[in-house]
C-alpha cells in the first residue's frame, strides 16, 4: 500500500497542534494547571506552555497577578478565545476592551454595581427571594440548591437592576443565563449550541429593554443597571448600540446568577461540616436575617477560594516578558492560573484545607493579592469584577438558608467531575425538608426555624 504524502506545511501544523496545550484544557479540566506545573521545579512562579498556536507563559501567585494585571505589559483584548468571549461575555462587552475605552465603560459598572449603597439596595431582594425558596423546601419542594439559587439570585438581581417581569418570567430568563454559563466551556457540544441559542435570545431581549427605555415606553428607575446602560455614552459621547448596551446589562446581572454554582459547592461543604451549619444557624437567629452574617460571609469567601469555576485567564504580552526565568516575546500569551493562585502555598497557610476561619476579621479582601476568584487588581481601573460584593452577599444569604436545621442536605450526588468546565456537584446539592426525610439514629434533631 502506498503511503499518502502529507505536504510539509500540513505536517508542521499537525506537529504544532500535537504540542499545543489547549486540547489538554478540554480533556483534563481543572487538572490542566497541575500538568503544566510539572514542567518546572516545585514553587516556580512561571512555566512554559503553548496555547492556540502561540508561545505562552503560565503564571501564578502574587507575582503572576502583578504581571497579569499590569496594563503596560499585558492586554486583554482578543486574548480570550472567541468561542468563550462571544458566548459568555457577549460581543462588544467591556471584557474585550483595554486602555481608556475599558476605563470609561468600567466606570459605569463601578457606579451601578460596586458602591456599598448598591449592595445595601440588594439586601431586601435577597432576603425575600431566599425566604421564598426556603418556604418552598419546607412545603415539600425538591429543587436542588443550584436550581433554587438560579431562581432566587436571578429574581433578586433582576429586581435590583430594574428589569421588569413577573417572578416566573424572571426565573425563566435566569435559567437561560445560567445555561450560558454552563455551556461556554464545552465548545462544539450540544450544551454549547444551547448556550449560543440562549445568548441570541438574551441579546435580543435585553436590547429590546434598552430600546424601550430610550423610546419612553418603559420607565427605568434612576440608579438601576437598566437605567445606567440605557443612557450610557462611550468616550466619544455616543450612545452605545442597543445590542451592546443590552450585553452590558446582562453582564450586570449574569455574574450573580453564576454564583449558583458556588451555592452548589456550599451545599456540599455544609453537608460535610455540620458544626458550621449549627454556628451559622445560630447567627441567623441572633441577627434575625439571612443576609450579611459574618460567619456566612467567612464561609462564602472560603467557598470562592477553593471551589473551581474558571481555572485560568489569558492575556497578550505587549512587551517582552520575563518572570521567574521564563520568557515570552511581545505577541505571546500570558496565562494566569486562578486556581493555583487561590491555593498558592506561598500565600495561604495549609491552602488545601477548607477553613473559613482564615477570613475572620478580613475587612478588605481585595487587598489579598492571591485571592482572585473574581479577578485581581483594582476594581475601578483594573479588570476585577465590580459585582464581587453583590456576589458575596448573594452567596452568604444562600449559605445561611442552607444552614437552617429544618432543611436537610442529602449526601447523594455531591461528587464533582473536575474534567468538566465549569463544574459543580453532580446533583447541584439535593435539599429537602428535614420533616420529609426519615430520621436516622445519628441525625441531629431539628431545633425549629432560626429565622422567625
Amino acid at each position: 500500500m502506498a503511503l499518502i504524502d502529507i505536504p510539509a506545511r500540513a505536517a508542521r501544523k499537525l506537529g504544532a497542534l500535537a504540542q499545543d496545550d489547549a486540547p489538554t484544557l478540554l480533556t483534563r479540566g481543572y487538572g490542566f494547571g497541575a500538568r503544566i506545573w510539572r514542567r518546572v521545579p516545585p514553587g516556580a512562579r512561571s512555566a512554559p506552555m503553548r496555547l492556540l498556536g502561540s508561545d505562552a507563559v503560565f503564571v501564578r501567585g502574587v507575582e503572576g497577578v502583578e504581571l497579569f494585571y499590569d496594563e503596560t505589559r499585558i492586554a486583554r483584548s482578543g486574548a480570550m478565545p472567541a468561542i468563550v468571549q462571544e458566548s459568555l461575555f457577549g460581543h462588544g462587552s467591556v471584557h474585550s476592551l483595554d486602555g481608556t475605552a475599558h476605563r470609561h465603560r468600567k466606570a459605569a459598572f463601578v457606579g451601578a454595581l460596586y458602591e456599598d449603597e448598591q449592595v445595601a439596595r440588594l439586601t431586601p431582594w435577597l432576603e425575600r427571594e431566599w425566604q421564598s425558596e426556603r418556604r418552598a423546601w419546607l412545603d415539600g419542594g425538591t429543587r436542588s440548591a443550584y436550581d433554587a439559587a438560579v431562581g432566587a439570585l436571578g429574581r433578586a438581581i433582576m429586581g435590583w437592576a430594574g428589569v421588569p417581569g413577573t417572578p416566573a418570567a424572571q426565573t425563566r430568563w435566569a435559567a437561560r443565563l445560567a445555561q450560558i454559563v454552563d455551556g461556554f466551556g464545552s465548545p462544539y457540544s450540544p450544551v454549547y449550541i444551547a448556550a449560543l441559542a440562549n445568548r441570541w435570545w438574551s441579546d435580543r431581549h435585553s436590547a429590546r429593554l434598552i430600546e424601550a427605555v430610550r423610546h419612553g415606553s418603559l420607565r427605568a428607575v434612576s440608579g438601576t443597571a437598566l437605567e445606567v446602560w440605557a443612557h450610557h455614552r462611550d468616550e466619544d459621547g455616543e450612545l452605545l448600540p442597543a445590542r451592546v448596551a443590552g450585553v452590558e446589562l446582562q453582564n450586570s446581572i449574569r455574574p450573580m446568577i453564576a454564583v449558583a454554582r458556588f451555592v452548589a459547592f456550599a451545599a456540599k461543604e455544609l453537608h460535610e461540616r455540620p458544626d458550621w451549619r449549627e454556628r451559622i444557624a445560630a447567627e441567623a437567629v441572633e441577627r434575625g436575617s439571612v443576609v450579611g452574617g459574618p460567619l456566612s460571609i467567612m464561609f462564602a469567601q472560603e467557598i470562592r477560594r477553593t471551589s473551581p469555576f474558571v481555572p485560568m485567564l489569558p492575556g497578550w504580552a505587549t512587551a517582552d516578558i520575563e518572570i521567574d526565568g521564563q520568557t515570552v516575546d511581545a505577541g505571546g500569551r500570558v496565562v494566569l492560573d486562578l486556581q493555583g493562585t487561590n491555593t498558592d502555598d506561598r500565600f495561604w497557610a495549609r491552602p488545601q484545607r477548607f477553613d473559613p476561619e482564615r477570613f475572620r476579621d478580613i475587612e478588605d479582601y481585595e487587598a489579598l493579592a492571591a485571592f482572585v476568584p473574581h479577578g485581581g487588581a483594582d476594581v475601578p481601573t483594573g479588570h476585577r469584577c465590580p459585582g464581587e460584593k453583590l456576589a458575596i452577599a448573594g452567596l452568604a444569604a444562600a449559605i445561611t438558608v442552607l444552614s437552617d436545621p429544618d432543611l436537610r442536605i442529602l449526601d447523594e450526588g455531591l461528587d464533582v467531575d473536575r474534567r468538566r468546565l465549569p463544574t459543580k456537584p453532580r446533583s447541584g446539592g439535593a435539599v429537602r425538608s428535614a420533616a420529609s426525610v426519615s430520621a436516622s439514629p445519628s441525625a441531629p434533631a431539628s431545633r425549629g426555624c432560626p429565622f422567625h
